[in-house]
This record gives structure tokens, sequence and C-alpha cells, in this order.
């Protein structure tokens, strides 16, 4: 079950600078895990101390937030496409 999964250019340094990375998984916390295994402190960005999505991490599974979802016990499907997307904040 391949997933295409976009990296946020703040993590690029993570997966040695790529774009797009491909996770076999069925579950959007299993592929955190997978992520983790094959970029290790990946897992750390985006999943706080009690293994909830942090606050400042949007995950969208087609275009849809997991939030809204089932989180992190999501389920995915192969050609699934996910996006981190870091929050942003500003102002003046």
């Amino acid at each position: 079950m391949s997933i295409v999964v976009r990296i946020p250019t703040p993590l690029r340094k993570m997966t040695n600078g790529q774009a797009k990375v491909e996770v076999d998984s069925a579950v959007m916390g299993d592929l955190v895990d997978k992520l983790n295994s094959e970029y290790p402190g990946f897992k750390d960005r985006l999943v706080d101390e009690e293994g909830e999505l942090r606050y400042f991490v949007n995950i969208y599974l087609n275009g849809e937030d997991i939030r809204f979802m089932d989180g992190l016990k999501t389920a995915t499907a192969d050609g699934d496409e996910i996006s981190i997307v870091p929050a942003v904040a500003g102002g003046y």
C-alpha cells in the first residue's frame, strides 16, 4: 500500500531534501512510526509526549484534516496522499 507523503520545507533536512516520500501503511499512526524508522526524529516533530498530534502541525489525508477524522487512527489506502503542514503564525 503505497502512500505519498509531501514533506514541508522545514522537515526536508530530515528526508535528505526530498519533497515527497512513499510509505506503506494502513493507519496514520503506523505511517508516522514508519517515517520515524526511515528518518529518525521525524515522529518527535509531529507527535507530542502523550502520543497526540502536536498542535502546530496539521496533517491532511487527500485534503482532509485528520483531526476531523480519526486523528492518528485514521485509515489510509493505496494511492492516498498525505500533506504535512506546519502552522504558520504571524502578525505585526
